[in-house]
């Protein structure tokens, strides 16, 4: 169970300490922020809430760490990251559990998270190895007017201190993802989590303290955003910022100055559907990419544009399936769980109900329970409704009929995102002529948008982030080239 056996000294009575110098701590603050279980709405967990002198200090403790660490082997590096990914595996049971009750995760796919982390992690040690491994030799005369009078030696050198701010609704994956390629690059890590995810992250922080990591290298800063997430990102010891989430990733930009940023903000992923698609694929995939995690995943299919021709066949498919959805708790591994908080209840509400007045076709009745949404399809929605635009991060799928494969690619282009899409057809000719016209970081073909495999490039346009994830560019990013340039006293050439 999550804090007790190997775990126990990560909590204290009941509130879950911080991880700061190697060590388990209590914040000075004495106050402690309450983790909302999403199913029950009644307060699950506590966490520190650390104070901003204590964010000085872990700052302190990571800039001296980082030092040493940059000069520890590469390969030593990589054996810990792969002791870490171990003991992620071999203890995934109370990190599955504390998603389960801090998100609402169904039970199966926490346990998959968390073994998914384990692999990243081994994954990004072995391509770190390989990347970092490796340098350039360049030679002057390989420019127009120049001898061979210099050799030019560059190597990838880390940049310091990297702050990792993930979500709540991938707070291990997405954690991992930012941690692992930091410290195989030579970085130290401070890692903010959610509110909503704080006790599976602290979990995943200990397997790190439990392989070995030199103390001050990682550290894990819990409270409230209110208090400290300014003053982390703005911190000026902080030479990187991997963030995941939503708008406030745009606030944070704007304020964190001349520092390397890796952001993913969200995403409206728009799904095209041409007239000879197979349409028992697509509705496969709009149930996927739709529902799956109560559509709380920034690559969810988040509005279907399909050719009127076929949109009463897809939109019959996709009832059919959805009236299949298990609606319940994460406990009994139900498809459609409670959505994070009540606020985003509200929120996903108010963009159903404007949605009903303009007149949306509703496939289900909507219905609502606390928290807990049932998946609802929205057939003959316009563009002049909320839906058509924002995100609603919940189980609404909405349909807009087009006419044209124009007019499906203008009102994808036409949002302020540009994460992922996907198309749906049989012509590959077509498939990619649509593709290279999309907006959007990526674009799934006959497939719903994924982030994954956590190796492939993942990034977005516009509001959607800045950089680009996926381990071998996220350790990209998270280094910076090193030129040594050597001077000869006389032209040089092989075998000259």
């Amino acid at each position: 169970m999550a804090g007790t056996g190997l775990f126990a000294e990560i909590l204290d009575g009941e509130v879950y300490k911080y991880y700061a110098d190697g060590e388990w701590k209590t914040s000075s603050s004495g106050k402690s922020v309450a983790i909302i279980n999403p199913a029950t709405r009644k307060t699950q967990y506590k966490v520190q809430a650390c104070t901003q002198e204590e964010v000085n200090a872990v700052m302190e403790l990571a800039k001296s760490a980082q030092k040493a660490w940059a000069k520890t082997p590469l390969w030593k590096r990589a054996e810990l990251l792969h002791k870490a990914a171990a003991i992620l595996k071999d203890n995934k049971a109370p990190m599955a559990e504390s998603l389960v009750k801090e998100i609402a995760k169904p039970a199966k796919d926490s346990v998959t998270e968390v073994v998914r982390s384990g692999d990243l992690i081994s994954y990004c040690a072995e391509e770190g190895v390989r990347i970092l491994g490796e340098g350039k030799f360049l030679l002057s005369d390989s420019f127009p007017g120049n001898d061979r009078t210099k050799y030019c030696l560059t190597s990838k050198i880390p940049l310091g201190v990297v702050l990792a701010i993930p979500p709540f609704n991938y707070p291990v994956n997405l954690a991992v993802s930012k941690i692992a390629p930091a410290l195989i690059a030579g970085n130290s890590l401070v890692l903010k989590p959610p509110t909503q995810g704080a006790v599976s992250c602290l979990h995943m922080v200990h397997c790190f303290h439990l392989a070995g990591f030199p103390k001050g290298l990682i550290s894990c800063i819990t409270g409230k955003g209110s208090e400290i997430g300014d003053f982390l990102t703005m911190h000026p010891a902080v030479n990187c910022i991997s963030f995941t989430g939503g708008d406030t990733g745009i606030s944070i930009s704007k304020k964190a100055g001349m520092i390397p940023l890796q952001m993913e903000l969200g995403g409206k992923d728009a799904c095209i559907v041409l007239e000879d698609a197979d349409l028992d694929l697509v509705a496969s995939n709009i149930i996927k990419g739709g529902f799956s995690y109560s559509g709380q995943r920034c690559t969810a299919v988040k509005v279907v544009l399909v050719m009127e021709s076929v949109a009463d066949e897809v939109v019959e498919k996709v009832k059919a399936k959805v009236a299949k959805l298990t609606v319940g708790p994460p406990e009994e591994n139900s498809d459609i769980t409670a959505v994070v908080s009540e606020s985003s209840a509200n929120f996903i509400e108010g963009l159903v109900m404007d949605a009903k007045e303009k007149g949306a076709t509703f496939c289900q009745e909507y219905k609502r329970e606390g928290n807990l949404i049932w998946p609802l399809l929205l057939d003959n929605v316009r563009p002049d409704m909320r839906i058509a635009w924002e995100e609603p991060f919940g189980p609404v799928v909405p349909v807009l009929r087009i006419n044209s494969v124009e007019e499906g690619i203008n009102h994808c282009n036409a949002s302020n995102f540009g994460l992922q899409g996907c198309v749906f057809t049989k012509d590959i000719n077509k498939a990619i002529l649509i593709s290279d016209a999309m907006e959007t970081g990526t674009v799934q073909i006959n497939s719903a948008p994924a982030r994954g495999p956590d190796h492939f490039p993942f990034q977005g346009l516009k509001d959607s982030g800045i950089g680009s994830q996926g381990v071998t560019n996220s350790i990209n990013l998270m280094t910076k080239v090193k030129t040594t340039v050597i001077n000869l006293p006389t032209p040089s050439y092989s075998m000259g």
